[in-house]
């Protein structure tokens, strides 16, 4: 089996980029499993894993620096499309994220990306509602202290 083709596409700055570079760890029906490093040059952050809860519409990603020390957690909310033909996902970033650094401090973020791009209509009723919904169901998961069993597909490949 060869691996899949992944693109990230952004709302805002809208943009739709191949990840060309990541690494494909693991794949079933319900996840996708990569190991990455920055697209853009940053100080802090150097490199990471991702896993695609692809029914759950949540991507849990380990961000570590150049020393490979854990940073944080970062959790996108998305959606995608998959070509079974060609094996492309589109993984579509709608926009709310929430971020847990090591102490366990919990941040949502970029709440304010949904209203504006929902007045560029960037996103749909549908999108948006599914947006709330998601964050609020991954919110829970943290809050009930289920984030380790979200963790577990990365914990691997440490």
């Amino acid at each position: 089996m060869t691996d899949p083709i992944l693109y990230r596409k952004r709302l805002i700055p809208e943009e739709c980029v191949l990840l060309k570079d990541d690494r494909l760890l693991y794949r079933d029906e319900d996840i996708i499993v990569t190991a990455w490093h920055t697209l853009k040059p940053r100080k802090d952050l150097h490199h990471g894993l991702s896993c695609y809860y692809l029914r759950e519409g949540i991507k849990v990603s380990r961000f570590y620096d150049k020393n490979d020390s854990l940073l944080y957690w970062y959790c996108d909310i998305v959606d995608y499309d998959h070509d079974a033909q060609t094996d492309t996902y589109i993984i579509t970033d709608l926009l709310a994220d929430v971020i847990i650094y090591p102490d366990g401090f919990v941040k949502v973020v970029d709440i304010d990306e949904l209203a504006t791009a929902k007045e560029a209509g960037l996103l749909n009723d549908a999108m948006l509602k599914q947006a709330l919904l998601t964050l609020s169901h991954l919110l829970q998961v943290i809050y009930d202290g289920g984030f380790e069993k979200l963790q577990e597909p990365l914990e691997k490949y440490r």
